[in-house]
């Protein structure tokens, strides 16, 4: 590692089943403000939509709403208004260039708005370099994943290391 190269906050949980996973969602969704970006990985199937879905859920909860929370697979993006808070939930796997995330106004959301990005790979350079990022994995068993959250962001720090608790069971 470089010496100008930020360090890196990681923490890998085992997650034993959907419910887990969306254990994880919830204990990071109130930590979530304004800015906050978060770029999720994985292979077709691993969850991240279920997390995206538990994270944006958990959030309109707690303003006593609850709302379908549809994948974006095909609108590419969903925007849910939470008073005064904007929660840009994309699927960018159908993106042929990064380009196109300009079309969709990402770039301008990961200023103001909690950004959920699925199929992080796609957006290219315009990842922002303050973002936390999730990569979800399947584990041993059929119901089980791993996830390994990463920041090179000091912000991330104590957010990392307060989900380092989550886990549960075998990966």
């Amino acid at each position: 590692m470089d010496s100008a190269d930020p360090p890196e906050f990681r923490t890998e949980i085992s997650l034993a089943d959907a419910e887990a996973t969306e254990d994880l969602a919830i204990s990071l969704a109130p930590k979530l403000q304004a800015g906050d970006v978060l770029l999720i990985e994985g292979p077709i199937g691993a969850g991240k939509s279920h997390f995206c879905r538990s994270v944006i859920q958990n959030r309109l909860a707690a303003l006593g709403r609850a709302e379908d929370v549809p994948s974006p697979t095909y609108t590419l993006v969903q925007v849910y208004d939470l008073e005064g808070l904007e929660i840009w939930h994309a699927d960018l796997y159908r993106l042929t260039s990064p380009d196109d995330v300009f079309e969709l106004g990402l770039n301008d959301a990961f200023d103001h708005a909690v950004c959920l990005v699925e199929w992080p790979d796609r957006l290219g350079a315009a990842a922002p370099e303050g973002a936390l990022t999730l990569h979800l994995m399947p584990g041993l068993d059929p119901d089980s994943r791993t996830a390994i959250l990463s920041a090179h962001n000091a912000r991330w720090a104590s957010v990392i290391s307060g989900l380092a608790a989550c886990g549960n069971g075998p990966t």
